[in-house]
């Protein structure tokens, strides 16, 4: 049973992520302990409880998904023993998880990237003025122009139809009220802390790059596709590479994904908190299945089809 993974970026976050897993599942609960234990807090008690605010904080939720969505791959094998994976992938923060899936890295290096990634991008918000603005229906073309006028930078390439702005509050804001003129149908205000995958994000891009120059890093077993180039990576040097450049640099997850289409990959499974990348894949190539894992339920059922061939 040949799959590719896909793991969630920010976002996908909710309030009571993993709880009924880790119920079900000792080893789900396990690497949740391993994680509040590494972290020195109790960040399960953030995705169990919330409030929101504090789930939706850059430093918690990136580890938060990053230890759901491995924490679902570890039953998921238990479960499928016929799995094979073929590739990885995931969107923004969810290209940690992926290599750590890969064997990249173990669970507790990449824990602590994240975690480290995620407070400097938090720091680099409060000291800029930054949003993000969701495009819907323009043209790739019209809405680089529009980005080079208002000086801000294509932060997300998600679909045919919809890109992501990111920058300064004050082009983000001229983005918007210009949009129409340039043939985009919705202009649609994100609720984030500030400019992801924007030149904004510099300061926790070098901050990141040392991180990563000391963490233990070795070639991943299955390919793992990179945001910044839409490819695979294999060596430590050009993982460590597109790892830093993706901080400041465009998610390109249409290219992504069409890549490994392109390889002849045919199942995804996602996991995550909710089927975002599930619904991007409706909209980049309709003629792949994906199936998302999210919760106890999620999981029984894709563990059955999985093993029903």
């Amino acid at each position: 049973m040949n799959a590719v993974l896909l793991f969630a970026g920010q976002g996908a976050q909710k309030v009571g992520m993993g709880k009924d897993l880790a119920e079900a599942y000792p080893t789900v609960r396990a690497l949740f302990d391993q994680a509040d234990a590494a972290l020195g807090h109790t960040l399960t008690n953030v995705m169990f409880e919330g409030p929101m605010e504090e789930l939706t904080r850059t430093s918690h939720c990136q580890p938060a998904l990053y230890a759901h969505g491995l924490a679902i791959l570890e039953v998921l094998k238990e479960k499928v023993p016929s799995l094979n994976i073929t590739a990885t992938a995931g969107l923004s923060l969810g290209e940690f998880t992926a290599h750590a899936a890969a064997g990249t890295f173990d669970f507790a290096t990449g824990l602590y990237l994240v975690f480290q990634r995620g407070s400097f991008m938090e720091e680099a918000c409060q000291n800029t003025q930054g949003a993000m603005l969701a495009l819907l229906g323009g043209e790739e073309s019209a809405i680089r122009e529009l980005a080079a006028e208002c000086d801000v930078d294509v932060a997300n390439l998600n679909a045919p139809g919809q890109i992501v702005l990111s920058g300064s509050a004050e082009g983000i804001a001229a983005a918007a009220a210009k949009s129409k003129d340039k043939g985009i149908k919705r202009a649609i205000p994100l609720p984030v802390a500030g400019a992801y995958h924007s030149r904004l994000m510099k300061s926790a891009q070098d901050k990141l790059a040392l991180a990563l120059a000391a963490a233990p890093i070795q070639s991943p077993r299955v390919p793992v596709i990179c945001n910044f180039e839409a490819r695979p990576v294999s060596t430590p040097e050009e993982i460590r590479a597109t790892l830093t450049s993706q901080v400041t640099g465009s998610v390109r997850w249409v290219e992504s994904m069409q890549h490994l289409i392109a390889a002849g990959h045919t199942l995804f499974i996602e996991l995550g908190p909710d089927a975002t990348l599930a619904g991007l894949m409706g909209k980049i190539d309709k003629s792949v299945k994906v199936i998302s894992i999210k919760d106890v339920a999620s999981l029984d059922a894709a563990v059955a089809a999985l093993n029903a061939g």
